[in-house]
């Protein structure tokens, strides 16, 4: 089965949150399955300019739609044993200084990708330019950026050597949908969205919504998600749309990279360690990392770390006068990690200014950091609005750092709450309410129990770090629902139709 992946992100090349990570990982996960799995990205600026070494010329073809003539020059190398192909076409892709413009600009370039990509793949399987022949069978599309294709190919499905092949959908969050793009679609010679369902809908210019009424098939990234997904809080006005397409669609559980993220050979970490011996070597990391950021140095002191994408889906700013509360009320010590939107960025600037002896926030991306953030805290805080899946709460039980989480979507899919007792069960602790009165009182309950329970806690500690939260599993789910989209092209089953 050969598989093209067709993302906006793919770690380490480009990644702004969990769609990166999982393009990044994956396909790597469905190779070692016997699935030739392959990414197509763009290329952006920053990409070009840190991996310009790396990026072999491959070549380049034109591609003719209604705005013109447009010159795309592929590029290519592996990551991983991931064959890894870059587009390029100026001026879409290939300068600027970031991965995501504005949103008028994105969804003009976006919609290119999408008509780009399918162009490119009718390339490699002719074979043209003295490149290796190859087709794909299914193409695995992620969230708006790329949700186009299953309509692009339903278009071409009566075109020789396109009848055969599939689409999957993934939405890795439904919060972004590529709105009102119907202008940019009609400039680029797309064709009208007939499907029943989105006509009725009045969804017929969301590249979302597009994508959802023409995959084969979907998912999302966790089985709690994937109910949530059917509902007006977490369905974001394309709720009918999933409720429409329910048997097609799915909840798959992300994995996470096991081998790079091993406390034990971490180079990103001073002290490395593992579920045997992290009682008496864990802690060395924490004074390593007080020292670091010019926090006390007490390897007694519970340590809260935040690491996270400062915006308001990850209710930090609810979460705030919760977390003021604690460092007011008990003797803890705070080092957030991230950067987002300003408002944001700012409610959580002002705890390192009014706690400064005790709270320390770095605002930026800094992937070292965040590793040694995970293997020193004791705590680590996910208080999301919503969550589809979320990886941080499983980097930390990886790392030993027992989550604080919302009730909500992968976050309770993966932590269990701790018993409140000797720890027979339980991985974190557990709130519910998007209240600060439940983050202080979530927050206050898991430090009580490091300070005064603290073979308990080592107990949840050790349960954690011994998760397999790998990509085994959810691989072979996704060759299933491979499977299952290309019977639908077997059969005749086209979308909702």
């Amino acid at each position: 089965m050969r598989v093209l992946f067709i993302a906006a992100e793919m770690a380490p090349f480009a990644k702004t949150g969990g769609l990166g990570d999982v393009v990044g990982s994956l396909p790597r996960a469905l190779r070692e399955q016997g699935v030739d799995a392959r990414v197509v990205i763009p290329l952006y600026g920053p990409v070009k300019a840190r991996y310009h070494d790396r990026l072999r010329y491959l070549f380049h073809f034109q591609f003719t739609r209604r705005l013109g003539a447009a010159d795309v020059y592929i590029h290519y190398t592996e990551q991983d044993g991931i064959p890894v192909y870059f587009l390029e076409s100026w001026p879409h892709f290939g300068s600027g200084e970031t991965i995501y413009t504005d949103l008028n600009w994105d969804r003009e370039r976006f919609v290119f990708f999408a008509q780009a990509v399918m162009a490119l793949a009718w390339e490699l399987g002719q074979g043209r330019h003295d490149a290796e022949r190859w087709f794909p069978d299914v193409l695995h599309v992620h969230d708006w950026h790329t949700a186009l294709v299953p309509f692009l190919l339903h278009e071409a499905r009566f075109s020789p050597g396109w009848d055969k092949v599939a689409s999957v959908l993934t939405i890795h969050n439904m919060g972004y949908q590529g709105w009102e793009a119907g202008g940019w679609l009609y400039e680029a010679g797309v064709p009208g969205r007939h499907e029943p369902n989105l006509v009725y809908q009045d969804k017929t210019d969301n590249l979302l919504g597009i994508g959802i009424a023409y995959a084969h098939k979907l998912n999302t990234v966790s089985p709690r998600h994937a109910i949530e997904l059917h509902y007006p809080r977490f369905g974001e006005g394309l709720e009918g749309m999933i409720q429409a397409r329910d048997s097609d669609f799915t909840g798959i559980l992300n994995g996470l990279d096991m081998q790079r993220n091993n406390p034990a050979t971490d180079p990103a970490i001073e002290h490395g360690y593992d579920a045997a011996n992290f009682r008496t070597e864990r802690a060395k990391n924490k004074l390593a990392l007080q020292a670091a950021l010019g926090l006390e140095q007490d390897a007694q002191i519970p340590l809260l770390g935040i690491v996270s994408r400062l915006v308001a889906q990850k209710g930090l700013d609810f979460a705030a006068p919760g977390i003021r509360r604690t460092l007011a009320e008990t003797p803890a010590q705070l080092v957030i990690l991230g950067t987002g939107e300003p408002e944001v960025e700012q409610v959580v600037r002002s705890l390192e200014w009014d706690f400064g002896w005790k709270a320390r926030v770095i605002i930026g991306y800094n992937p070292e950091l965040a590793q040694r953030i995970y293997a020193a805290s004791d705590l680590v805080l996910v208080p999301s609005r919503y969550e589809p899946c979320g990886l941080s709460q499983m980097l930390a039980m990886r790392y030993g750092a027992l989550p604080v989480v919302r009730e909500t979507g992968g976050l309770a899919d993966t932590v269990t709450n701790y018993d409140n007792a000797e720890a027979e069960h339980g991985t974190g602790f557990m709130f519910l309410f998007e209240e600060p009165d439940a983050v202080r009182a979530t927050l206050r309950w898991a430090i009580d129990t490091y300070r005064q329970r603290r073979t308990a806690f080592e107990r949840m500690q050790a349960r954690a770090m011994q998760q397999d939260f790998g990509w085994d599993k959810p691989a072979r789910q996704y060759v299933t629902l491979y499977r299952g989209a290309l019977a639908k092209t077997t059969h005749g089953q086209l979308g909702m139709r």
